[in-house]
C-alpha cells in the first residue's frame, strides 16, 4: 500500500504539479474594492468568466468540483492583485490567474523547497530533482508558452528561499490542495511551518490566505490524517494557521462532496483524476467516477492589519 500511495502521489503531483460572516473589507487585502454591486465588481466577474470559458474543455470539464469562479470570488481575489500560488504545478489554477489578475496585477509561484523533494522517495530521483533545481528560473520562462495576451506578470521562488524584496508585496496567498505534503512532511524538516511563515510575510498587512484541501472526516486518526494519505482535518488545519499568525475570518462548504467518505484504508488519489488504486479494475473505477472528486475544506484567512 505505501508503494501504491507514493505512486499515486506521484500521479497526482505531476497532474498538478461551517458559515462564518465577515465583510469584504475585513477579509480582503488593502487593495481588495468593497464586494457591492458597482460597474468595478461587475467588470471582475465579466473578466472572470472570459478567463474560465478561455481554458481547455478538459479543465471546464472540472469545473463542478473545483468551482474556480465560486472559489476566486469567496477569496476575493480581482483584477490588479498580486497573488501569491502554492504548487503550481501544470497550471490549472495559474492559467486562469494569469489572464484575470491582468497587466496591473502579478501572479508569483511557490513551490516545495528542494529539501523537501527527496522525501518523496517512490519517484524522486537525481534527474527529477536537477530539474527541479532550476524551477524557480524555468516556470516562469514556461508561463509565457502559453501565449496569454494582457496576462499579469510572473515569477517564482521555492519555499524556504522567498525574496525579501517580495514581503509585504502580496494581496492574496492561494494554497489550493497544497498542504498535505506540507504537513506529511512537517516533522522531518518544518516544511508546512516553512511555508505559513512565507505566506504570512509575503502578504500585505489585511491580505487574504485563502485554503482548499481535502478534508479528512473529523473523527479520524491523526496518524491516517497526517497528509500521507492526501487528507488533512479542518480543524488541525485552521490551529496551523492561526499559530502562524492568521486570523479565521470565513469557510464555505462550496467544494463539500459529501459522497466522499474516506475510510482509513482510502486515499485521497483512489478517485478522479487519478484512479491510482482501479487502474486495471474497471467496476472500481465506476464506483470512484461516481463519487467524484474528494471532499475539500475552503477556508479563508486574514493577515492581521
Amino acid at each position: 500500500m505505501k508503494y501504491l500511495m507514493m505512486s499515486a502521489a506521484a500521479l497526482a503531483l505531476a497532474a498538478c504539479s461551517q458559515e462564518t460572516t465577515t465583510s469584504a473589507t475585513e477579509a480582503g487585502g488593502s487593495s481588495a474594492a468593497p464586494e457591492t454591486a458597482t460597474s468595478d465588481q461587475r467588470s471582475a466577474s465579466e473578466r472572470l468568466d472570459e478567463a474560465l470559458e478561455a481554458q481547455a474543455d478538459e479543465v471546464k470539464a472540472r469545473y463542478q468540483y473545483r468551482n474556480p469562479k465560486e472559489t476566486l470570488e469567496f477569496f476575493g481575489v480581482k483584477p490588479g492583485m498580486t497573488v501569491l500560488e502554492a504548487l503550481p504545478g501544470g497550471g490549472w489554477y495559474s492559467k486562469i490567474l494569469v489572464p484575470y489578475l491582468g497587466p496591473d496585477g502579478a501572479l508569483i509561484g511557490a513551490d516545495y523547497s528542494m529539501e523537501m523533494w527527496p522525501l518523496f522517495t517512490g519517484f524522486a530521483t537525481e534527474e527529477f530533482l536537477a530539474e527541479r533545481a532550476t524551477w524557480a528560473a524555468d516556470w516562469p520562462a514556461q508561463t509565457e508558452e502559453w501565449g496569454i495576451e494582457n496576462g499579469a506578470p510572473v515569477s517564482a521562488f521555492v519555499f524556504g528561499s522567498m525574496p525579501d524584496e517580495m514581503a509585504g508585496t502580496a494581496d492574496a496567498v492561494l494554497l489550493v490542495r497544497a498542504l498535505h505534503n506540507l504537513s506529511r512532511f512537517e516533522d522531518e524538516g518544518g516544511f508546512r511551518t516553512q511555508a505559513l511563515e512565507e505566506a504570512f510575510r509575503v502578504l500585505k498587512p489585511g491580505g487574504v490566505a485563502g485554503v482548499v484541501q481535502h478534508r479528512a472526516p473529523a473523527d479520524s486518526s491523526d496518524d491516517w490524517a497526517d497528509g500521507s494519505n492526501g487528507y488533512l482535518k479542518e480543524a488541525a488545519l485552521i490551529a496551523a494557521f492561526e499559530a502562524a499568525g492568521f486570523e479565521l475570518v470565513d469557510t464555505s462548504e462550496v467544494n463539500a462532496n459529501p459522497k466522499d467518505q474516506p475510510t482509513e484504508q482510502d486515499i485521497v488519489w483512489r478517485l478522479p483524476p487519478t484512479f491510482g488504486t482501479s487502474e486495471n479494475n474497471a467496476e472500481l473505477r465506476a464506483e470512484m467516477e461516481a463519487i467524484g472528486e474528494s471532499d475539500r475544506m475552503t477556508l479563508k484567512f486574514r493577515k492581521p492589519e
